[in-house]
């Protein structure tokens, strides 16, 4: 009997017979999420707070994601932040001063370290077009992001023990693998914003553009993605990761630990000393907080 080759008419599995689909995108408060060409651009959308994250926010980015990775029009993925200031600020600080937390929560659960796992996973490259700031929890997004195209103006660094927090996951110890050990030491215990131009330097980011054209150069960058074959491209992405997807194990324990830690009196002077724009005073908890 001949045999008979799978066809999308046929009933063939596999991205060659999957069929484009439009999935029902809802409104979002923090997010912004549109689809152009061949590509999806997702954008933090909180510019009064230079887009610092709540919990609200991750949720947000997770279900946007989860989206792009489902859309078969969807060859890969830019992340960006609104307005001209900041990419992302990290973590609300102000937010976890008057509240303790990061605010409320769809599932009750602050999910940072799942937006970071999900971005590595989603089988499509991910672009970090990083338009202003990038600090904090912002700074770590783009780190985890395939590729990181960023303005002339932007501004890139750590900020957690300035502010009573930490990551120790993805935030340092696959920073460590892009920038090198000492470099990545550097930005974390001195929390000091380098420009752009030290940034591509250090290999942080892949090229520096003017202000203007950064949008429209990462767009361009992902149509040339669109043209290469995504079975190739996921597969790709996935090696890269693979050595490097135990700190996904690091990444909860530092998060279970850092759970702990925003409720201790060292991280609350932290981020009280933020908010009220005073030097922290972190003397009484050298030995432990």
């Amino acid at each position: 009997m001949e045999a008979t080759m799978p066809t999308p008419e046929n009933g063939a599995s596999g991205e060659s017979a999957q069929q484009p689909t439009t999935p029902q995108v809802p409104e979002f408060e923090d997010v912004l999420y549109e689809v152009e060409d061949t590509f999806a651009v997702i954008t933090m959308n909180r510019p009064k707070a230079f887009n610092a994250f709540r919990a609200q926010t991750i949720d947000e980015l997770i279900e946007a994601f989860t989206f792009a990775w489902g859309d078969a029009r969807v060859r890969s993925i830019i992340l960006t932040g609104s307005g001209e200031k900041a990419f992302c600020a990290g973590g609300d600080v102000k937010q976890k001063a008057e509240t303790g937390d990061y605010g409320p929560s769809r599932y009750g659960m602050f999910r940072v370290s799942e937006l970071h796992k999900l971005i590595r996973d989603v089988p499509k490259p991910v672009i970090a077009a990083v338009n202003g700031v990038a600090v904090g929890g912002g700074h770590v997004l783009h780190v985890v992001c395939d590729i990181s195209y960023a303005a002339e103006h932007a501004r890139f660094g750590q900020a957690g023990p300035k502010v009573g927090s930490f990551d120790a996951g993805f935030g340092t110890a696959f920073l460590a693998r892009v920038v090198g050990e000492k470099r990545a030491r550097e930005i974390w215990y001195f929390t000091e914003l380098m420009d752009a131009q030290k940034a591509e330097s250090w290999g942080l980011v892949n090229a520096v553009v003017p202000g203007e054209e950064l949008l429209d150069y990462a767009k361009e960058r992902a149509r040339l993605l669109g043209q290469q074959a995504p079975t190739a491209l996921r597969f790709l992405k996935q090696s890269f990761n693979a050595d490097s997807d135990h700190q996904a194990g690091f990444t909860s324990l530092a998060m279970s630990a850092l759970d702990l830690y925003q409720h201790s009196p060292e991280s609350h002077e932290g981020a009280a000393a933020f908010a009220e724009k005073r030097a922290a005073d972190f003397t009484p908890y050298v030995n432990g907080f």
